[in-house]
């Protein structure tokens, strides 16, 4: 079955096919959901390893002399702190300080940045950026590089092990958000120990008309450690387990970094950057709402989008609600009032008409025991 024409399709469209995924229609995208089930493709991700494609999303390079004082300004991150090598996780603001997107920053030499958008909004993210670029000036070229690249992502506790077949480079000296750029057997590859999961992880960017042949390469290497083939329901169900925010569920242009819990980590107050006087004022004086974890306690299953009660009253939503492959629970975000956004703080969740009990509980839900 062709892809549908109005649909994009990645470098690797054919192979989901071929594999029998069950596509579909993610944002604009062509995309594989699920291959042999959510459930098994998240626990071969949690107790080995997963093959996800991710060259849906977005890539963009700012270069030159200027490049450092773009992408400082733009991300809320510490760039002026990275070294080179380094990836840094980080939101793309407009200037009322909501979320444009969240984006990854790769430190390539100190006048090369590489950026990793979000599929659905890699034209905007360009737009905005190219925006910045203009009104200040600053001696630097932006370029929208996403059809220059596809990404694989390989994902747990195998991941090292399957990757280190096939390149010289020494992942061990990779650490967690830091790449280099090598071989992976024979193709010049962005290596990348990045990730979306909350398990060990590499993320390999390459030209798109490697793809296939890397898909392959990689799943021969993982096939003694039972490597599966992912969709994107399991990376759903895995993001929500380690915590991760998604954009349109728990980030959008509505909300603040301070809001979503960002800060500190993610939002370096000591620079300038696009809108950093509303998350400053927000330090300030405090945030009205605040994302927060829960379980179900009650039979239900929170979805996106539900209302939350306490004591009676509307007082917030669900940004994202799933089983729990992993803890055999159902768990959730939501935003609550900041002065009811504490652990173990009783809420109902309207589940089909009926409020079912649910308790806040700290995030992430699942976080991976170190090696």
């Amino acid at each position: 079955m062709a892809t549908p024409a109005a649909l994009k399709a990645t470098p690797l469209n054919a192979v989901h096919r071929a594999l029998g995924g069950r596509m579909i229609d993610f944002g604009g995208w062509d995309m594989p959901v699920q291959y042999s089930g959510i459930i098994d493709e998240h626990h071969a991700v949690r107790k080995s390893v997963g093959l996800f494609d991710v060259s849906h999303m977005g890539e963009i390079e700012v270069c030159g002399k200027q490049a450092f004082d773009l992408v400082n300004f733009a991300s809320t991150s510490a760039v002026s702190k990275m070294a080179l090598g380094q990836a840094q996780y980080g939101g793309l603001l407009y200037d009322h300080g909501g979320f444009v997107d969240d984006i990854l920053v790769y430190k390539v030499a100190d006048d090369r940045y590489f950026l990793c958008v979000n599929a659905s909004n890699q034209e905007k993210d360009y737009e905005h950026i190219r925006a910045l670029h203009e009104a200040h000036g600053w001696d630097c070229t932006v370029d929208f590089a996403s059809e220059r690249y596809a990404q694989l992502a390989v994902q747990g506790p195998k991941a090292a092990a399957t990757v280190q077949k096939l390149t010289t480079t020494d992942l061990a000296t990779i650490r967690y958000y830091r790449f280099a750029d090598g071989d992976v057997s024979g193709v010049p590859a962005r290596i990348a120990r990045t990730g979306y999961t909350g398990e060990d992880c590499f993320e390999l960017f390459v030209a798109p008309d490697e793809a296939e042949a890397m898909w392959t390469r990689v799943m021969e290497a993982g096939e003694e450690f039972g490597i599966k083939p992912c969709g994107l329901g399991a990376r759903n169900t895995l993001r929500l387990e380690a915590g991760m925010a998604l954009y349109g569920h728990e980030i959008d242009a509505s909300i603040t970094p301070i809001e979503a819990g960002l800060y500190p980590r993610n939002v370096d107050m000591t620079k300038d950057f696009n809108g950093k006087p509303r998350c400053e004022e927000q330090v300030r004086h405090g945030v009205s709402r605040k994302l927060c974890g829960f379980e179900m306690v009650g039979r239900g299953i929170a979805r996106d989008g539900y209302e939350v009660y306490i004591d009676g009253s509307q007082a917030g939503w669900v940004t994202s609600g799933s089983p729990s492959p992993t803890l055999g629970k159902n768990i959730g975000l939501c935003y609550l009032p900041t002065a009811h956004a504490h652990i173990g703080r009783q809420i109902h969740v309207v589940v089909r008409g009926q409020q079912v009990e649910a308790v806040t509980v700290p995030t992430p839900f699942y976080k991976r025991a170190k090696s």
